[in-house]
């Protein structure tokens, strides 16, 4: 009876599509990579709720760090599932074509990276007084000093994603491990510091860990691809009017879909202090799962499909999008139970030490196992995202990134007025679903007929 088993579980597994072999293999790796770097995050929001708690000082740091880097980060997501898929297809050309865009791309994440953050810059107090309203003074003074010297982690952003999508298109997936880069540094530097209200080390904890990671990943990039760029303020590539047209549609859905974390905020901030604080502990504890998961499929994804599309095979990538995310709507179903179950205890062990009380712990706790009702449409919008992203079909995307925050705006007004915080979490996992409802509606009624154009 074992025999015949056994016998059939590899009848099983040879079965299975090599194509579900590579993505299952690439996002295990991937998963163990996102373990580690999330651990060393969950090691330095205990150090900082040890060192702050629930405090003026943590209020001003997640305010500054949003601001600072909402709009590079806009940029990054909305056009690193551009740049990937069309990294992968400069595989095929000549080694002084990719040079002459790599060189042009690295040059060009600068210089968007310093404009983004002259504007962040200039319109700070204008920010602070739309976001920050309720919160006191000291508050909003001490984002001020924060933001000189985490200024430039806006530009380094940029860099370090130019860096990653170079290895992601090789399907090196290192770039996600040293993402534990920033966190080990600033943990360190709270570390080091003996005066427990100082802000210093929030500061160049901060800014001397993305200028780090951004190092590392430029000298592996390098390493992996064999092309050493020459840096060139210029477009001479012929792969940019089709890059600069794809990532334009993109970066409008990314945009309004960036502007997420600021309407929180906003939201947040008319709530009373203490609400950033909270709120920011839950949703890095909900990021532990979130981002595993998020980071493992859609990187293990991305790059699958656009080798699939670049053969002409559509339906295969088709079935291979719809079957993964299927699975990852059961799996983020399934795998929320037990945080659920353990949120308490898990926010307790995190964060109860020094200035975080148990009544902290019961508030981030009771926020935390609402954020996990995302979890599972979360994750299984962003395989059809990689499939579309693939597809090339960015004014869909667009479209539904309009009506998802549309939804969430909406959502917010009316949950936060019943639920405060919670309202705010809540908003997110009704975003969710309505972005998984309208890449479904749009996948089966309107299929991609033929591969994405490709730069000639």
């Amino acid at each position: 009876m074992l025999a015949v088993r056994f016998s059939r579980l590899r009848s099983a597994l040879a079965s299975v599509h090599a194509d579900d072999i590579r993505i299952a293999k690439s996002a295990a790796r991937i998963s163990i990579f996102v373990l580690v770097a999330k651990c060393a995050g969950a090691l330095k929001e205990m150090a900082i709720a040890s060192r702050y708690g629930i405090s003026d000082v943590v209020d001003a740091y997640q305010l500054t760090f949003t601001l600072s880097t909402f709009l590079p980060t806009i940029l990054v997501t909305s056009t690193s599932g551009v740049l990937i898929p069309a990294l992968v297809n400069l595989r095929t050309r000549t080694t002084a074509e990719q040079r002459t865009l790599l060189g042009e791309l690295e040059v060009a994440g600068v210089v968007a990276g310093v404009l983004l953050t002259l504007l962040v810059w200039v319109l700070w107090d204008s920010l602070l007084r739309l976001i920050a309203g309720s919160l006191p003074e000291q508050t909003r003074q001490l984002s001020r000093e924060l933001m000189f010297a985490m200024a430039p982690v806006g530009i380094l952003i940029i860099t370090i994603a130019v860096s990653a999508a170079r290895l992601q298109a090789r399907q090196r997936h290192v770039n996600t491990l040293l993402e534990c880069v920033p966190a080990v540094t600033l943990l360190l530097f709270l570390l080091l510091t003996p005066d427990a209200s100082s802000v210093a080390p929030l500061m160049w904890g901060t800014t001397l860990g993305f200028l780090l990671q951004a190092a590392l990943l430029r000298f592996l990039a390098i390493g992996t691809d064999e092309v050493r760029t020459s840096l060139s303020l210029s477009s001479h590539s012929p792969q940019w009017p089709q890059l600069c047209r794809s990532m334009g549609l993109s970066l409008i859905g990314g945009v309004v879909v960036g502007f997420v974390t600021p309407l929180d905020q906003f939201f947040l901030g008319h709530l009373g202090g203490g609400a950033i604080a909270t709120f920011g502990y839950a949703n890095r504890v909900l990021a532990l799962i979130l981002t595993m998961g998020a980071l493992a499929i859609s990187r293990a994804t991305l790059p699958i499909l656009s080798e699939i599309l670049s053969t002409g095979d559509l339906a295969r990538a088709r079935n291979t999008a719809f079957k993964w995310s299927f699975i990852m709507l059961g799996i983020g179903a399934i795998g929320g139970i037990i945080p659920w179950v353990f949120a308490q205890q898990a926010i307790g062990l995190l964060f109860e030490r020094g200035a975080f009380t148990a009544q902290n712990t019961i508030a981030v706790a009771e926020l935390f196992r609402w954020g996990l009702v995302q979890v599972p449409f979360y994750l299984s919008v962003l395989v059809l995202q990689q499939l579309f992203n693939s597809e090339g079909r960015f004014w869909e995307m667009t479209l539904i990134c309009v009506v998802a925050f549309f939804v969430k705006a909406v959502a917010n007004v009316i949950l936060v007025r019943w639920f405060g915080m919670v309202g705010v979490i809540l908003a997110t996992g009704v975003m969710h679903v309505c972005s998984l409802a309208c890449y479904l509606m749009v996948a089966w009624m309107r299929p991609a007929v033929r591969p994405p154009a490709r730069s000639t």
